[in-house]
């Protein structure tokens, strides 16, 4: 029972806990956002958003296409939400956010004249002091 415990308790098995409860309550606010407001939105300039009823029939067969049809559309149609509404965003804030690592120098300063001059020089081109570094 030790071990089980110290399995339970272990960072990485309550990060992932808690990312699935994340993950399922962002996915009902995500289909709730689709089913309640974007749906309508396109059954009201496009015309009827439910395509259920549509089926066709081969050899006393009932293929239900149009169920598929509303499954695929209601991905297409998270997925666009999640990239436009979520993902964008969080890339533009990421970026916004990173700082850039210092360039390395190209130059230095002379010890003799302090002009600037390249970094692998082995002679200052103003004063024509030799550099030890």
């Amino acid at each position: 029972m030790k071990g089980f415990k110290a399995f339970l308790l272990r960072g990485n098995v309550v990060e992932l806990a808690v990312a699935v409860v994340i993950a399922v309550a962002f996915g009902v606010v995500i289909t709730a956002f689709v089913k309640d407001l974007v749906t309508p939105l396109i059954a009201a300039i496009g015309g009827q958003p439910d395509f259920s009823t549509l089926s066709f029939t081969i050899n006393n067969s009932k293929f239900l296409y149009g169920d598929f049809l509303n499954a695929l559309i209601a991905f297409l149609i998270i997925a666009a939400v999640i990239y436009f509404f979520v993902v964008l965003p969080y890339n533009a804030w990421m970026a916004r956010a990173k700082k850039e690592p210092p360039l390395d120098p190209t130059t230095k300063k002379c010890p003799e004249c302090l002009s600037e001059i390249p970094i692998d020089a082995r002679r200052c081109a103003f004063c024509g002091q030799l550099q030890t570094s």
